[in-house]
């Protein structure tokens, strides 16, 4: 057979060798009846006859094997369609049924693209109490869509020193820890000019447990560590970490150099791990781990009541790509990491240039694989 042909090599015939797939004539004496010629579609146009050596005019039949594959073949993916819509459709209806929903969105103006705010909190598990009262959020990250252009996916500092609306300045975990969800996302949107359209909270025992559901991730650092206030005991490296450890390498910051910022780095490298374990086709082409890591996921995560299965679905799509190496990646404009006020150590944001920084990540302008931000 000829590759991607889908037909079968034609032999040259000879005058005295008779097709197998012709009628042939009775022999003599036979009284069977004689075979029969395979079907044609009652609209197919006639074949004319072909002529043999003997003078004889015999019509050339036809074989219904290739339409019968096409058939087969077209009724055996409408099949398989209905079953990933039954199947899709019943997980869809499934996970629409299990989220948990919060009064997060602020009701502001919309503003171009699609934003996406990303908090990661301490509000429902008990690791590591460290005597801070009320809520903390470990990470706050940005994903925008814009309409056209890059997409972005931004650490913002927890120590970030930032106006707090109605409550003066602070840090930027205060906001959550005073007014939960809703002043949080008035002080990231005050602060970036951005309107949220989606709020995502990730309960940290739900990391660890995400983590343990995937088989762990891959995990690297380039120091040795023994943190006592994260737990998180590391050799210089990469490993694949279990739960706990993804959790503690993604809180340690008192034995990193980088303080805050070093902890927003490796925030985003645990996320983007686990992003890539669940999206991997280990996890959405079998359907009990699919299942295993929805359940999991879904006592992990609260949403904005206007979040929806396919917003997150959405979320979780442009989140990938951000991962993959052409998003805007990293932190607003820095200042400062070690700004002392009122006895406190805090990270001071670029006023100077947030204004126009801000206005890039909107329009998407910012080049793709541009890593930004950081340190001055």
């Amino acid at each position: 057979m000829t590759p991607g042909s889908g037909r079968r090599p034609t032999t040259p015939s000879t005058p005295h060798r008779q097709r197998p797939d012709v009628v042939a004539p009775a022999a003599a004496g036979d009284t069977r009846a004689p075979a029969q010629a395979p079907r044609r579609s009652a609209s197919a146009a006639p074949v004319p006859p072909r002529s043999t050596a003997a003078g004889e005019s015999r019509p050339v039949a036809t074989t219904a094997r290739p339409r019968r594959k096409r058939h087969l073949l077209r009724n055996s993916v409408i099949a398989l369609l209905l079953i990933v819509v039954l199947v899709v459709g019943g997980t869809w209806r499934w996970v629409e049924s299990r989220l948990i929903h919060v009064d997060a969105l602020s009701g502001a103006a919309d503003t171009p693209g699609e934003t996406y705010l990303i908090v990661g909190s301490d509000s429902r598990d008990g690791w590591l109490d460290d005597g801070t009262e009320g809520a903390r959020t470990d990470t706050i990250m940005l994903l925008h869509k814009p309409v056209n252009g890059q997409v972005a996916l931004l650490s913002i500092p927890r120590d970030s020193w930032v106006d707090i609306p109605g409550n003066g300045s602070g840090k930027i975990n205060a906001s959550f820890a005073w007014g939960g969800a809703p002043l949080l996302v008035q002080t990231v949107e005050q602060l970036t000019g951005l309107t949220i359209d989606h709020y995502v909270e990730v309960g940290f025992t739900g990391v660890v447990d995400i983590v343990d559901a995937v088989g762990g991730v891959e995990l690297c650092y380039d120091s040795d560590v023994n943190d006592e206030k994260s737990e998180l005991n590391w050799t210089a490296g990469c490993h694949v970490a279990d739960g706990a450890t993804a959790l503690a390498f993604s809180r340690m910051r008192y034995s990193d150099p980088l303080g805050d910022i070093g902890r927003t780095q490796r925030q985003q490298q645990v996320m983007s791990a686990v992003a890539s374990a669940i999206l991997s086709p280990s996890i959405l082409l079998n359907p009990f781990a699919a299942h295993r890591v929805a359940d999991v996921g879904l006592n992990a995560f609260r949403v904005d009541d206007d979040t929806h299965a396919l917003d997150l679905a959405q979320a979780a799509l442009t989140f990938h790509s951000a991962i993959g190496g052409d998003a805007v990646t990293g932190t607003p404009p820095i200042s400062t990491i070690d700004y002392r006020v009122d006895g406190q150590s805090a990270v001071l944001l670029d006023a100077d240039q947030a204004p126009e920084f801000w206005q890039q990540i909107m329009n998407g302008e910012i080049a793709a694989g541009t890593q930004v931000g950081g340190l001055p």
